[in-house]
């Protein structure tokens, strides 16, 4: 066990997003105050590809959104969508096998304003021999298909910031052209931190924006300077410190006298074990949580307390409120909440694009017809 004090690091990926503010020259990519809750002109609809348990859902159904169809794969997660968006059109299985038009035309053929979705990262991977028809980069191509036949006013992707430099950027522009080549020109992308928006964990995320009327593409300006952002105690202090709470999945691996004993000796930021050091961590009191996820019931250790940290305060950390249920055991809940995207950050991407959404619904702004809708594939050379 390293228990060498460690100094709190709030800046991931801070080179790729400096470097990205720095060279990217796209006069589309605007920030715009989210601070004034813009009213929708009309009910905004959005289909969720690649949903998981419903973050990205839950944060725009907060900002004014209605959901009418969502695509998840996994059986346990989709569970957690239905239970907590009964109303929404929801699609278990694999998005091969989504066919959209179908869908939409049971529930009357509404107007799509947005689609939003991460398609997993690990479609992107070109480690080891590429290969351009590696079926992992199938994912990301569904993604387009459905986007192509949906034709919404909007599309936001969301993915883990290093995709944006594998290939030396090669991915992130083959990403653009594929939107670009199905009508969708002048692709943004931007990372966002977060914690600046209220979220009181270390989280940033690569958002990639785009649209069809050759409008801006809006992002939310930060919200929070880093000496402003949450600490973790805010969000979870007021839950009991060792009484299991099932109902709201306030759950958390079970630790014997011995292994509490280890780890009330793991300082802030350190690990428990010294090969497993991506978990286990100890939190640093005050600051923000680090990055949550699930890794085998090895959630991070509490701040001050002598047990990982629960379920619920897994789903604390990334905003979900508390109504908000994972179904399945506590494994599996902390694995939904840890794929997730923080509720809070998708309700401000959300604001953000209300007044450009409003503005098309008012006719104030004219489609550019981009006549190139041909089905694009990822190849890396």
């Amino acid at each position: 066990m390293n228990n060498k004090q460690k100094k709190a690091k709030l800046g991931r990926y801070e080179r790729i997003q400096r470097e990205l503010e720095l060279n990217d020259r796209d006069p589309y990519k605007i920030f715009v105050e989210v601070g004034t809750l813009p009213i929708p002109a009309s009910n905004y609809t959005f289909v969720d590809l690649f949903s998981g348990a419903g973050g990205i859902t839950q944060g725009l159904v907060q900002a004014g959104f209605q959901s009418v169809a969502s695509v998840e794969v996994n059986p346990m997660a989709s569970a957690t969508y239905i239970n907590n968006f009964p109303q929404c059109h929801h699609f278990c299985g694999s998005i091969e096998n989504f066919e959209p038009k179908k869908w939409l035309d049971k529930i009357g053929s509404p107007e799509v304003h947005l689609v939003v979705g991460g398609p997993p990262c690990q479609g992107f991977s070109v480690a080891g021999k590429r290969n351009s028809n590696d079926a992992r980069n199938s994912l990301f191509l569904e993604f387009v298909r459905v986007v192509s036949e949906i034709r919404p006013w909007y599309v936001v992707m969301e993915n883990v910031p290093g995709i944006l430099t594998i290939e030396n950027g090669t991915v992130k522009e083959a990403i653009k052209k594929a939107f670009d080549d199905i009508g969708y020109a002048n692709v943004s992308v931007a990372i966002l931190e977060s914690a600046a928006y209220g979220v009181p964990q270390i989280r940033p995320r690569a958002i990639f924006i785009a649209n069809r009327f050759g409008l801006p593409n809006p992002y939310p300006k930060p919200q929070l300077s880093p000496e402003q952002y949450k600490s973790i105690e805010s969000a979870i202090s007021d839950l009991p410190e060792y009484t299991f709470i099932p109902e709201i999945n306030h759950e958390w691996t079970r630790h014997s006298p011995e292994y509490m004993e280890r780890i009330a000796k793991v300082l802030p930021g350190c690990s428990l074990y010294e090969t497993y050091v991506d978990a286990f961590k100890r939190q640093y009191p005050g600051k923000p949580s680090m990055t949550v996820k699930e890794n085998h019931g090895g959630t991070h250790i509490h701040p001050y307390l002598n047990r990982v940290i629960s379920a619920r305060e897994m789903a604390r950390l990334q905003t979900f409120p508390d109504s908000f249920i994972f179904k399945g055991s506590m494994k599996k809940a902390m694995w939904q909440i840890g794929n997730a995207v923080p509720p809070r950050l998708a309700e401000c991407i959300g604001y953000a694009l209300i007044p450009y959404i409003t503005a098309i619904a008012l006719n104030t702004h004219s489609e550019i017809v981009i006549n190139r809708y041909e089905q694009t594939r990822l190849i890396f050379d």
